[in-house]
């Protein structure tokens, strides 16, 4: 195991593409709480693996982005996270990716894991749920469909904070 510290659980997600990142970490900014926002905008795959799985998972993300073309995806609606609004993020290209990798763990996998996926890029998190409400009903009043560029596949140390980036995995 590489990192800077103790074995830590593993997080998996989608690299964005530099515009599509940008965007929407302007509009992280914008509406996060700044004391939240440690992160940049992700899409979050699995959000607890165990560390000893660190090797496998590299091999795994490796063999599913190497020489493969990215994965069509986009930015279909907004939607509640009841003190927080995000995007719906469509994509059966990387619904398969995490069904392979779902199957590959499952004996591992925690609960959170285990249920059904909902890809979503959060926008805004732990705020008052009016606040939560009126950016979403803001967010639906201009929301028109967007295509959404997945570069890669990342893995993640978590350790309590800003996460510590443990591999990445772009798409060709």
């Amino acid at each position: 195991m590489t990192g800077a510290g103790p074995p830590a659980p593993i997080i998996v997600t989608a690299v964005f593409g530099g515009e599509d990142a940008a965007y929407l970490n302007r509009l992280r900014t914008e509406h996060f709480p700044p004391e939240r926002n440690q992160l940049d905008p992700h899409l979050t795959l699995f959000h607890h693996l165990a560390p000893d799985l660190a090797r496998e998972l590299k091999q795994r993300l490796a063999a599913e982005t190497r020489g493969i073309a990215a994965p069509d995806a986009r930015i279909a609606g907004v939607i509640s996270l009841g003190r927080g609004t995000a995007f719906r993020i469509e994509s059966p290209a990387l619904e398969d990716i995490r069904a392979r990798l779902a199957e590959a763990f499952a004996p591992m996998l925690v609960p959170q894991d285990l249920a059904g996926w909902r890809p979503h890029v959060t926008i805004q998190n732990k705020v008052e749920a009016a606040v939560a409400r009126a950016l979403r009903q803001q967010m639906e009043a201009d929301f028109a469909p967007r295509r959404l560029a997945i570069a890669g596949l990342a893995a993640w140390w978590y350790r309590g904070g800003p996460w510590e980036a443990l591999s990445r995995h772009m798409f060709a």
